[in-house]
């Protein structure tokens, strides 16, 4: 391997940063070189925000360039698909969260929302393997709906896990390190509810 490229698309709030350092300091403990590089749209909470994770043995910029990104981890689905149309390559993966947020420009009428369906539809088009569901409620049953991004994590380790360059316990060690004491324990539950998700599904395809 010599890069490994991670898009983590979503809007404020829903823990884009923390997955991009997660990942990281995953990497970072095999020896890789990492960059990393964060793009936001309006600065309140509910913006949109992109995290860019270049992985690999020598990587010096932060960005990755246009259908670079061999994942993409969409937190907010239409989001998702903004960033997989310009970033996403041909069968990359893209693990998707199902609840919608609507932005600004969707609750003042400038924008559609385009039907969920329609957006896993899209990312089939574009000749991706896609993954989806409604990652929110499996961190609703948790107690913990801000979990959603870690679940969602668990789930990407879990159908990647032949194809990265880290380790699913690398990622949990990362976990320990970042998240504070007191929320561990949740944030390792949330991960492996994810994991075990990604063990059940069925409807994976290209």
């Amino acid at each position: 391997m010599k890069y490994y490229h991670i898009m983590i698309a979503g809007v404020g709030g829903q823990g884009n940063l923390l997955l991009s350092r997660i990942i990281g300091d995953a990497a970072i403990s095999k020896g890789l070189k990492v960059r990393l590089g964060e793009t936001f749209g309006a600065a309140q909470r509910g913006g949109s925000v992109h995290s860019h994770v270049r992985v690999g043995e020598e990587v010096y910029g932060p960005l990755m360039l246009e259908d670079e990104a061999d994942a993409l981890l969409a937190l907010e689905p239409l989001e998702g698909l903004r960033r997989g149309l310009q970033y996403l390559r041909k069968g990359g993966l893209a693990v998707l969260n199902t609840r919608k947020i609507n932005s600004f420009d969707t609750n003042v009428g400038v924008a559609e929302y385009p039907s969920i369906e329609d957006i896993i539809n899209s990312f089939r088009k574009l000749g991706a393997r896609i993954v989806h569901h409604d990652f929110t409620k499996i961190a609703e049953e948790i107690g913990y709906p801000r979990l959603m991004n870690v679940v969602v994590l668990g789930a990407f380790a879990g159908i990647a896990e032949n194809e990265l360059p880290f380790t699913t316990e690398d990622l949990k060690t990362a976990i320990r390190n970042r998240v504070p004491p007191r929320w561990v324990e949740l944030n390792i539950r949330a991960f492996d509810k994810g994991y075990e998700f990604s063990k059940k599904y069925s409807e994976f395809s290209i």
